[in-house]
């Protein structure tokens, strides 16, 4: 089908929730690039929102879910599942977590998260439910993680939203600390705002919320749905402020493209969850974590997080020298390891966007004004080269 085909249909039987997306429709992908069905190439620098770590089409990870394909993909939680726990069992040798839960998709993590700060204040009668976020943040779209996501384009049209959240300004420990009562539950933040535009909290700021937490019984959870998997440099972000959460989730690259989700917590935490507290369907079966076994074994075989580290920094060293040549078009550069935003002066920031996927790069848009770059975890030196080289031939202009 052409592409036109293609977006006459969506108009016609999909809900209009995306709106005019962009004119391009891919029919196969290989490493770092995806191939229209008239055969373009473009290259792929958003990885999928986070979720593409290991590329399109990696040979060991296709292998890997053909072989799970061919022989079991659901068999319902009443059942041991020995993927399932072998995936736990590698989440929680390589990171704080003591225990671990499986979901569909990082909303789905985090509403978990949630319910588990919520039913440990509930099983010590000590009356705490509120849960504190942070302005900017993005938690999901379901009822709960939309309250959570403090961002009122998101909220307006679902009010009255789901109780108990409260949004404080990111970066400001004065803020957290004056809105904590005798019922605040938890606190909640991403270490590095994603969909706002790629935005870090200071290291200072989060030690100071783990006192905060440890002070007064409270749940800190870090969002790790876009950081996680090795996206920072380090498996969890966590890991680059040297501060650990009570509960982290992650999702996107944990399946490498196949949906799963996880909630990550010590035992003091998740032994709140009871027989019948938490479920799931879906979650978890052995075609999803046979993905996150794969997902595991290929980081670990390749050195995909030590490659991330590095072409984190030469990315960001060849972006640094852009802005300073360019600072009436780049404003900033920020990030952690191969999660970047470029901010551009708002004048030129949808033009140079527009450019550079005419140019068949593939990034998004936040906020207008930044753009945000999240490519495969495989990306080589050559690669970033490439991307500098399309994107100063744009800012040339």
């Amino acid at each position: 089908m052409t592409v036109e085909e293609i977006k006459q249909l969506d108009k016609k039987y999909y809900m209009n929730t995306f709106g005019d997306r962009l004119p391009v429709a891919f029919e196969k992908g290989s490493g770092m690039k995806l191939y229209t069905a008239g055969g373009e190439v473009y290259h792929d620098f958003l990885g999928g929102i986070a979720v593409n770590a290991l590329g399109h089409s990696h040979p060991a990870f296709v292998n890997a879910l053909s072989e799970q394909l061919s022989k079991l993909l659901h068999t319902s939680s009443l059942y041991y599942i020995e993927n399932q726990a072998r995936l736990a069992e590698k989440i929680v040798n390589k990171t704080c977590a003591d225990r671990v839960f499986f979901a569909n998709s990082g909303a789905e993590a985090n509403e978990g998260a949630f319910k588990l700060a919520k039913i440990y204040h509930h099983k010590k009668n000590d009356g705490r439910y509120e849960i504190i976020t942070l302005d900017s943040s993005f938690h999901g779209r379901t009822l709960a993680t939309v309250a959570a996501t403090g961002q009122p384009k998101y909220q307006k049209p679902y009010k009255p939203l789901t109780p108990g959240f409260i949004q404080v300004e990111p970066n400001n420990f004065e803020a957290v600390e004056a809105a904590v009562t005798d019922k605040t539950a938890a606190i909640m933040i991403e270490l590095i705002q994603g969909e706002s535009g790629v935005h870090p909290m200071d290291k200072e700021y989060v030690e100071k919320l783990r006192k905060l937490c440890d002070d007064n019984d409270i749940l800190l959870i870090f969002d790790e749905v876009q950081t996680g998997m090795g996206r920072t440099g380090c498996l969890t972000a966590a890991e680059l402020y040297g501060v650990e959460p009570d509960v982290f989730t992650l999702a996107k690259a944990l399946g490498g493209g196949i949906p799963i989700g996880a909630v990550c917590a010590k035992e003091k935490f998740a032994e709140a969850f009871s027989p019948g507290d938490h479920g799931t369907t879906f979650g978890g079966n052995p075609f999803s974590t046979a993905a996150g076994l794969a997902v595991f074994d290929i980081f670990e075989r390749e050195g995909l997080v030590e490659n991330v580290r590095l072409m984190g920094l030469y990315f960001r060293t060849k972006l640094e020298e852009l802005q300073k040549r360019f600072p009436d078009k780049i404003k900033e550069v920020r990030g952690a390891g191969l999660l970047i935003g470029i901010e551009f002066a708002p004048e030129y920031a949808r033009g140079i966007y527009d450019e550079m996927f005419h140019k068949h790069y593939l990034t998004s848009l936040c906020g207008g004004v930044t753009m945000r770059l999240a490519p495969p975890l495989i990306i080589k030196q050559s690669d970033i080269d490439a991307f500098c080289d399309a994107l100063e031939n744009t800012l040339l202009k």
